[in-house]
């Protein structure tokens, strides 16, 4: 049953496995392919002196000082972590506050340099967007800056790089986002090798010209690949079934696109992105951390195109009708940190842009003049805020919050935000290498911060008594695909899924874990949520596909939650009770956690007043597979 994995437990959860001795089974690895240091110029306006070198000793367990001057430290140390600052005005804003540097003489320089409050920080934030559009970029532009800052990046990643124990990866963001679409990549390097300069949206803002220069650099020997991330605020464009210029999606566009970006960041502070409720008004949790806006401003973004389940079922349709699918890729999660570190967890949220966020007042969770409450708040989320359409939303930019207590707020996206994620990998060893290369494989996952480990496969042999072998993990193997897979169609047979997952044993027990099902029938694209295994006993109702309320709960005064509910690991050997043979398909694991406080509701409880009432009060953390897809014969 669901709760009697611990026959199978060391096959499927087998991190006990000496560092430096490969497992074949393969281990899970946690880490973070999203995070800003100095060098970024929306890191140090807002205060972030720390540099790659500290970046990496936080992610190996040493504690941090935040811009707000508190420290931050991980409960465990991650396996492996990028710098991935922007390449665009790389390591300028540093060398204007150095008057040694002839950038700092610049008259540009000094409404970066002189800005101290978090206003003046917010406007040299907003004056400098205008620089992205290539209007004066050549005033904030310094060849010798650029290089020096991506050299010392280069040379931190390879230094803080110990194989068998804690990876690093070469890597930097490409940052295109044309009238705020949010168009940016994470660019990661499998080697100790980069190009002298890295592409960059000065360089152009189309995607496809980053491809083209990945594509050379591969040509060159440094073997490289993207993640997109925050898809949700690219106001359609991420997944936009065309071309950059427009014209109609072909085969030579999907390889390329494939080749270049076999993964994206599902989830991150910034919102996460794996569907919505206008998309998927049958999935009960398809409200998780969602951000409507497009990057750094109010104006609402258009939900499709923006979001990673319909994108990947838009890829099954191609495929169906055109023979190449654009979207074939798998999922992780990482954070955006601008504070050199990872983005916290939900009881201690670090969020992302330094002094703008780094503090409750600061991000909206408590008022500005905390302790003058009177009776219930007033505040609630402005009607013209809440997304009505698919598409077509306004221009305009749109007020968040509204009532007679949103003044004491601090307004902007910050209370939208979650306290996310982490990738996961299922790698041989903890190297570049192999972790890497599970990349590339798409044998990935992704979750909302907690470690969360998640085994997903598919195959046609599999025995009855599978979940109960020893060797369950390597009998899948060789049986099966695993996440990231192709399962292809054989003839008068039914695919079977095992799926297996494990809680982090600092956050919270499982509840539940789901396989989200996407298909291709009469020329449309549909889907499917089925609870396929639930905690404490309990069974799924055939009819619903859905399990039982197991009855966990939260108390919000202290945020301590339900001590005997829940379970520790999940494990099923599933069927679809829908199969079609014929019907193109693609299948994902999530995996919930009991609900917990959200990070706003700690705030809250730690400063002594209530939880906003517009402000979810708890949330189920989870994490995400990447898909197997089920190719019919034909």
């Amino acid at each position: 049953d669901a709760d009697s994995a611990a026959a199978a437990t060391d096959d499927a959860n087998p991190n006990t496995t000496a560092a430096n001795s490969p497992n074949a089974n393969r281990n899970a690895y946690f880490g973070d392919l999203h995070v800003h240091t100095r060098y970024s110029f929306d890191a140090f306006i807002f205060g972030t002196i720390a540099s790659p070198d500290d970046a990496y000793r936080f992610a190996r367990g040493q504690a941090l000082t935040h811009p707000s001057g508190y420290d931050m430290r991980l409960a465990e140390p991650l396996d492996f972590y990028a710098v991935t600052d922007h390449a665009a005005f790389l390591g300028t804003l540093p060398a204007m506050a150095d008057p040694s540097t002839e950038v700092s003489k610049r008259p540009v320089a000094e409404l970066f340099v002189n800005a101290r409050t978090a206003a003046e920080r917010g406007a040299a934030f907003r004056a400098i967007l205008p620089y992205f559009r290539g209007e004066g970029s050549e005033e904030l532009l310094d060849g010798d800056v650029l290089r020096s800052a991506w050299a010392d990046i280069v040379a931190s990643a390879n230094r803080h790089y110990v194989p068998g124990e804690f990876t690093t990866f070469v890597a930097y963001e490409y940052t295109s986002a044309v009238n705020r679409s949010n168009l940016h990549r994470n660019v990661i390097f499998r080697g100790d090798e980069a190009p002298e300069v890295p592409f960059s949206r000065l360089d152009s803002p189309n995607p496809e010209d980053l491809w083209a220069w990945m594509d050379e650099q591969r040509s060159q020997g440094m073997e490289v690949l993207a993640i997109p991330h925050n898809s949700n605020g690219s106001n359609g464009q991420m997944f936009k079934p065309a071309y950059f210029d427009d014209r109609p999606l072909d085969a030579d566009y999907a390889a390329m696109r494939m080749r270049n970006e076999p993964l994206v960041e599902v989830t991150q502070v910034k919102g996460t992105s794996e569907t919505h409720p206008l998309l998927s008004p049958n999935d009960e949790w398809a409200n998780f951390e969602i951000m409507p806006f497009r990057i750094a401003t109010s104006i609402k973004s258009n939900i499709s195109g923006s979001y990673t389940r319909e994108a990947q079922m838009v890829g099954l349709r191609l495929a169906e009708e055109r023979g190449f699918n654009p979207f074939k890729f798998g999922l992780i999660g990482s954070s955006d940190s601008h504070n050199a570190s990872y983005a916290g967890d939900e009881s201690s949220f670090y969020s992302k842009v330094g002094l703008l966020d780094g503090l409750p007042t600061g991000r909206g969770s408590v008022a500005g003049d905390v302790g003058e409450e009177e009776g219930p708040l007033d505040v609630y989320r402005c009607p013209a805020a809440i997304p009505t359409a698919l598409s077509g939303e306004t221009e305009s930019p749109m007020p968040l919050t509204c009532g007679e207590d949103a003044g004491r707020f601090s307004g902007g996206a910050f209370v939208t935000w979650g306290a996310s994620g982490l990738a996961g990998a299922w790698a041989e060893e903890n190297t570049r290498e192999s972790i890497y290369d599970s990349f590339r494989r798409k044998e990935t996952f992704g979750t909302s911060g907690p470690r969360i480990r998640v085994r997903f496969f598919g195959g046609y042999d599999f025995a009855d008594d599978l979940t109960d072998a020893p060797d369950m993990v390597a009998r899948a193997y060789a049986g099966g695909v695993p996440m990231g897979g192709d399962l292809m169609a054989r003839a008068g047979a039914q695919p079977r899924f095992l799926v297996w997952a494990a809680r982090d044993a600092l956050s919270a027990p499982l509840q539940r874990v789901q396989v989200i099902k996407g298909w291709v029938a009469g020329g449309e694209t549909h889907e499917q949520v089925y609870d396929v295994a639930c905690s404490d006993g309990l069974e799924v109702d055939a009819g619903t596909h859905r399990c039982p309320d197991n009855g966990a709960s939260v108390d919000i005064s202290d945020c301590s939650i339900s001590s005997d509910s829940g379970a520790a690991q999940l494990m099923t050997l599933w069927t679809d009770p829908d199969f079609d043979a014929s019907q193109r398909a693609l299948y994902y694991v999530r995996v919930l956690e009991n609900p917990t406080c959200r990070w706003s509701t700690w705030d809250a409880m730690k400063a002594g007043v209530a939880p906003r009432p517009d402000l979810q009060a708890t949330i189920q953390e989870r994490a995400w597979s990447s898909p197997i897809w089920y190719v019919p014969a034909g």
